[in-house]
Order: structure tokens, then sequence, then C-alpha cells
């Protein structure tokens, strides 16, 4: 990659981001194209993020994904903010238009396309049971109902967040979404009837690959999708579990690579090369 003057820069902004394959995914598809862009992390402290984009609109950057914690907290600090992140209340991506920052959010659609891509499962008639109701969460149930899923029962460790979440998708979708409490026997009762069973919470991620957000006494029923937005460990307790159940399982790298492809569209108004993405994400996991 030859950097010069010409060079337009992109980014990812959060804390932490010393973990993200962002760069290597993105500036692979950047070499791959031959286009004159460069991906960079920056780790962007929650009282410096006003001044973050500020420079984003000083230094002219074509763009930046964003990360948590500042996927909600960019919003009010954007010059617009297209449909869907309004609806969801959360940005992943912000395009620079000639010092005009557009905010986006490819997360719930990155979700829907490696769900009907990755794993040829669509969500419209499909009975979910979503496991977490933060941003990453709530894009996600969004876009199942959007996408015509028949019905979304949610839970969380803080029952507010998720019975909020169930309300919120109710007032704006003509759909069954029900909060149900953990470790509760209606939730034990969804899961085994459930099509696709998604968790949406950080439980089992690196370094904490022990940890399962449901406890051993759920069962998870053969045939079944069961889907880990985590993409590290590859192959969460999670999905072990339902693995060995007779479940089929999707990690979170289609959802990952997905979003980040819609994002490089977004950035850079040319078609994203997904498998090549893919492979270097692949790559920085050490899984190729």
């Amino acid at each position: 990659m030859n950097i010069s003057g010409k060079t337009k820069t992109v980014g990812l902004i959060g804390d932490p981001v010393s973990h993200s394959v962002s760069p290597q995914m993105h500036n692979a598809a950047f070499e791959e194209l031959k286009l004159d862009y460069c991906y960079i992390a920056m780790q962007v402290d929650k009282k410096d993020l006003k001044k973050a984009l500020d420079g984003i609109r000083a230094e002219n950057f074509a763009g930046v994904n964003v990360t948590v914690p500042h996927k909600e907290a960019v919003i009010p600090l954007l010059d617009e903010v297209t449909k869907l992140p309004r609806l969801i209340g959360a940005v992943n991506t912000i395009k620079n238009e000639n010092g005009k920052l557009i905010g986006y959010n490819t997360d719930g659609t990155g979700f829907i396309e490696s769900l009907k891509k990755d794993a040829n499962v669509g969500p419209k008639g499909k009975k979910v049971v979503l496991i977490g109701a933060g941003g990453g969460a709530k894009a996600v149930a969004i876009m199942l109902a959007e996408s015509g899923a028949k019905s979304l029962a949610i839970t969380d460790i803080l029952s507010d967040k998720a019975s909020s979440l169930s309300d919120y998708v109710k007032s704006h979708f003509d759909i069954e979404a029900l909060f149900l409490p953990q470790k509760s026997n209606e939730l034990k009762a969804a899961v085994k009837n459930c099509d696709i069973l998604i968790n949406a919470t950080p439980v089992g991620m690196h370094p904490n690959e022990n940890k399962c957000p449901l406890s051993d006494d759920f069962e998870i029923p053969k045939g079944i999708l069961a889907c880990d937005l985590i993409y590290n460990p590859p192959e969460s307790k999670l999905l072990k579990k339902a693995k060995e159940s007779g479940a089929k399982t999707l990690n979170g790298i289609g959802m990952l690579v997905r979003q980040g492809a819609l994002a490089f569209e977004i950035f850079t108004e040319n078609e994203a090369p997904v498998e090549v993405m893919r492979n270097a994400v692949l790559k920085a996991l050490n899984l190729a």
C-alpha cells in the first residue's frame, strides 16, 4: 500500500479498539480494488468524542466506523442521520461529505445478510429468541422485525432494558415481541420452541470463553439455528452446546464481514469484495 498526500483516510473510533480486525479487513479490500484509501483504528475516550469528530472534518477523513461505547452518543453530534439508525438509536458508520457528517447503521443489515447468505436461513415467519438488549441487540431486533420475523422473545440480565426493547419493537412493527426474564420457565419454553436463537451479548467472548449466556439447564433443540454475534472465539460455549444438541450454528464473523462490506460501499461507492474481506478477517484471527 502506497500512502501519499492523495490517500483518503477512513477509520474506526471506539474504546477499546486494539482488538479490532477492521483495519486488516478494509485495507485488504482497498488493495484488492486498487483504491487509494487507508483504514486506521483510533482509541477515543468518551470525553473526547466531539473533538474526534471535529478532527474528522478538519483532516478530511472520508468517514469512520463507530464502535462501543460511542454508537449512541455520536448521534447528536452529527449533521444528518439516516432513517435506520434513527430507528435503532445507534450509528456505526459515518460518511464525511465535504465536512457534513452523515450517520448510518450497517449492523442489523449485516446480520440479516449473514443469516441469509452464510446460514441460508431467512428470518421471515421465524420465531426468534434474542439474548441481549444493548445497541447491537437493538439493531438485530429491529431488522428481524422489519424482515418479517413472526415473533421475538427478548431477555437480558437487565430486565428493564429487555422490557423497554420489546415495547419499542412492538410500537414500531406489527410483531409479537415479548420480554422474558432470564432463567425463567417461560424463556426455557421459548428456546425449546424457537426457530432461531441469537446471543447479542459479550458473554462468552475472549478471554471469557468458558462463560455461556444460558445456564446448563436450558435445552437447545435439534434443528434450530443458534447464532452468536461473538467472533472471538469463532465457536463460543453457546455454539458448542448448540452443536452438541444437533442445532445449526452461525458465529459473528459473517456479520462482522457483511456490516463492514456495507460500510465499505458507503465510504467508497464501490462494490465490496466480500470474500477478500472475509479471508482478511480469518487471517487476522489466525483461522486461515
